[in-house]
């Protein structure tokens, strides 16, 4: 019977894990702002529970200039002041398309989300939360 541990990916399918990186450089050049992927990406981990993506992205953000008192606030998101508008935008958005099984309604959600963000960022915000989860779930069948 074959070993039932963990699938080595970086091992087993190195080359798709590269095409999934490249999709990070090219959504870089759309210039959403980095403070804002960091607390999607840390948002939607905490929802996914990949603790290996929340240790990254919590370390990421801090490097680069996040403060630890937003960070451990943004769980409760909802509920503090410590976030902008368009932040908060942005997390809902990040929330519906995490957590499918809760309906939400899209179209309130990107009405708020235009009033801060044009298209093309809410096109990169939307890639951004697609590819959190993707990474998320490969991290996850890891463990």
């Amino acid at each position: 019977m074959p070993e039932q541990g963990p699938v080595k990916y970086a091992t087993a399918i190195p080359d798709v894990l590269a095409a999934l990186s490249d999709v990070h450089k090219t959504m870089s050049h759309h210039k959403l702002d980095r403070h804002l992927q960091h607390l999607v990406q840390l948002r939607a981990s905490q929802i996914n529970q990949c603790g290996y993506c929340i240790k990254m992205h919590t370390q990421d953000a801090r490097r680069d200039g996040e403060t630890s008192e937003r960070l451990d606030r943004l769980i409760a998101w909802r509920q503090v002041d410590d976030f902008t508008a368009a932040e908060k935008a942005a997390f809902a958005w990040t929330e519906a398309l995490t957590s499918l099984d809760k309906p939400s309604d899209l179209s309130a959600i990107r009405a708020d989300l235009r009033e801060h963000f044009s298209d093309e960022e809410i096109g990169v915000l939307t890639a951004d939360v697609a590819m959190i989860n993707l990474w998320n779930r490969i991290q996850i069948s890891a463990h």
